[in-house]
């Protein structure tokens, strides 16, 4: 049986604020419940939705913790009721609804995958949220497929960065938009077919340059606000808009004639607050269709930078400086 002790570092904030409310705290090892494994976390990815919960605009769902984190990877060291004990010892990553920034967390055992040999710990944590995300957003909400071109905003963000790896290995055609022409060159480097500065260029027109005027099979947007009218003259006939956050803006205005003639379809959704059938649903899809990318070495998320959990603060001034290529990572060490 693996040892381990009663209380552990998290970060945990009292009240929302700033960077610098994030600072380790100590608090209670959590047990794992039926159906749930404990995870002695090595790393944790930083995602977008952790900077929003900090200023206390995105709290965690019910019966989620409240210490930050909604991916890790590490070594499982318990298992709960209905988890069998050869799960004990494996290096696994995790979707979590809240917990992984700190030294140990709890994971429904459906949503773990596990962690192929020449994948390490930080490439790993880097990789549940935004695989999750882009795969039941753009591949299933959006029915992206072989040959189709895919329109994917924030292409240098850990979600943009994960669009273009699947992209390449599913044969989409993927544009993106990046802010600056560091960023566009780095996103081309990445494999994205086409990069648009979108502070220097109108998008809109280069993706009718792009498609010859026929425009795209999907938008995958972050953006909200005034893209969404501006992202379905991005969209071909029967094309879909699929929204995953609102960071320009939680309202639009979209013309209602164009998406009746054209037959368009405007979804979206958020992952943390589905239930776990739905993820350990979508984990097995993954383990089937992506998981041997990752074991091949194909899939890589692209790492920007790790910190240790002592300087959270300073991964989210990162992330919120909007300078950061790829994933940013906190390592427990």
């Amino acid at each position: 049986m693996h040892e381990f002790p009663t209380t552990m570092l998290a970060i945990d904030p009292d009240a929302p604020g700033g960077p610098e409310v994030l600072v380790p705290t100590e608090r209670p090892v959590p047990s794992p419940a039926a159906g749930e494994v404990l995870i002695r976390v090595a790393a944790a990815g930083v995602n977008r939705p952790d900077v929003l919960q900090r200023k206390g605009g995105y709290p965690p769902p019910p019966g989620a913790p409240s210490i930050l984190g909604l991916e890790l990877a590490g070594e499982v060291v318990a298992v709960g009721a209905d988890v069998g004990d050869e799960m004990i010892g494996q290096r696994v990553c995790a979707l979590v609804a809240g917990g992984g920034y700190a030294q140990y967390a709890v994971a429904p055992a459906g949503q773990c995958l596990p962690i192929p040999d020449g994948v390490t710990l930080e490439e790993a944590a880097a990789i549940p949220e935004t695989l999750f995300t882009v795969w039941t957003n753009l591949f299933e909400r959006a029915f992206a497929v072989e040959g189709d071109t895919v329109l994917v905003h924030g292409g240098t963000s850990g979600i943009g960065t994960m669009a273009i790896a699947l992209a390449n290995i599913f044969g989409l055609s993927i544009i993106v938009t990046a802010g600056s022409d560091d960023k566009v060159a780095a996103a081309k480097a990445l494999g994205a077919d086409h990069a648009i500065n979108y502070k220097t260029e109108d998008f809109v027109a280069r993706v009718a340059e792009i498609t010859s005027g026929k425009g795209c099979a999907a938008v995958l947007d972050m953006v909200g606000g005034d893209y969404v009218a501006r992202n379905l003259k991005c969209l071909a006939d029967d094309g879909r808009h699929v929204s995953i956050a609102v960071q320009g803006g939680a309202t639009a205005t979209i013309p209602i004639f164009e998406v009746m003639r054209r037959r368009l379809t405007l979804t979206g959704s958020t992952l943390r607050g589905r239930d776990t059938s739905f993820k350990a649903m979508v984990a097995d899809e993954l383990a089937r269709t992506v998981w041997p990318h990752v074991e091949a070495g194909k899939l890589k998320p692209v790492l920007d930078k790790t910190y240790p959990l002592a300087e959270a603060a300073e991964a989210h001034r990162r992330m919120e400086a909007g300078e950061h290529v790829g994933k940013i990572v906190l390592v427990m060490g």
